[in-house]
């Protein structure tokens, strides 16, 4: 079953933020000195949450805010790794079950987290996996199912990101946020633009799976091609239809960064502030290298670091994972 979502309100970002903070320390925001004139860039380093991923906030949000009879059975959740992560970690701080969906190829360090935590990995098909994430119901689940996308606590607890960006670099001009489901850019653009705030804010997407970039250009939700790409938990063949209404009228447009783009970010993010971050992660700091339009004050969120070893390695050799 599916509600109406809507922008998350200051109120109800500042109430997860709240509800989260004994467990969630702020995360840093940081300066890397690239010595571009027309540009500073910091970085909003959610890599350092506990489980190494910014999806954690939502995780922990989605949980304390129910009523503790709906947990009674556990919980479950749709993803490709770092909310199942994050749920993972939620459930075990509540002590109930919890249970992740995820497709076969999710990231091996994601799929140990969730079972070192104590939750269970259930594999299905990534037709399934769209499916549940696009509001179908899991047949016969006892265990209360999260949407990792269009749940309203969801999207309010990644709001807190947003919050603390403003808060830390109140002239902040833009903002980029590596678009998956959608949540996290539809949560943090939600604070960041609260009020007047002129702040220019920018979905970024693997241009091996872009459907940001194709809906806002053929306005409305169509179907991309996808190629395989190393870059796990954004890129999908199109867009949570629930979402994006919401998601649309926060962005001021979106940008596709290529595999190549990406594993520079990585470099370089390893050799000027030695900071780890997955390939999704890296997106934002790729499209702010990589577009010359984009000057002043910009923020990267770099969502995440929870990459396989191997696949860093190859990273760190020059080249760029196979998918």
């Amino acid at each position: 079953m599916t509600t109406a979502l809507h922008r998350p309100t200051l109120d109800e970002i500042a109430q997860a933020r709240t509800r989260i903070a004994p467990y969630f320390a702020r995360t840093p925001l940081v300066r890397l000195d690239l010595g571009l004139a027309d540009r500073q860039i910091y970085l909003k380093l959610e890599t350092l949450s506990p489980i190494g991923a910014f999806k954690l906030r939502p995780a922990l949000n989605a949980v304390l805010s129910r009523d503790v009879a709906d947990l009674r059975d556990g919980v479950a959740v749709t993803s490709s790794g770092n909310m199942a992560y994050g749920m993972a970690w939620a459930a075990r701080l509540i002590g109930v079950p919890m249970v992740a969906y995820m497709y076969r190829g999710a990231p091996q360090t994601k799929i140990d987290g969730v079972r070192e935590l104590g939750g269970e990995v259930r594999f299905v098909s990534a037709e399934a996996w769209w499916d549940y994430i696009t509001g179908a119901d899991l047949p016969n689940a006892l265990e209360l199912l999260i949407n990792p996308v269009t749940d309203q606590a969801v999207l309010a607890g990644n709001g807190s990101i947003g919050m603390e960006i403003v808060e830390d670099l109140p002239d902040v001009d833009v903002v980029l946020t590596p678009y998956g489901g959608g949540s996290m850019t539809t949560g943090v653009a939600s604070a960041v633009k609260a009020g007047s705030r002129s702040t220019r804010f920018f979905a970024v997407e693997d241009e091996s799976a872009a459907p940001v970039c194709a809906a806002l250009e053929a306005g409305r939700i169509v179907t991309v091609e996808t190629r395989p790409s190393f870059i796990k938990s954004i890129g999908a063949p199109s867009l949570v239809p629930q979402l994006w209404p919401v998601a649309r009228d926060l962005i001021d447009g979106a940008i596709a960064v290529s595999p190549a783009q990406v594993t520079d970010a990585m470099r370089l993010l390893f050799r000027k502030a030695k900071i780890v971050a997955e390939g999704a992660g890296a997106t934002s700091l790729a499209a702010a290298i990589s577009r010359p339009d984009l000057t002043g004050n910009i923020v990267c969120v770099i969502s995440g670091g929870n990459i396989d070893a191997a696949a860093y390695s190859v990273v760190l050799g020059g080249g760029i994972p196979a998918a």
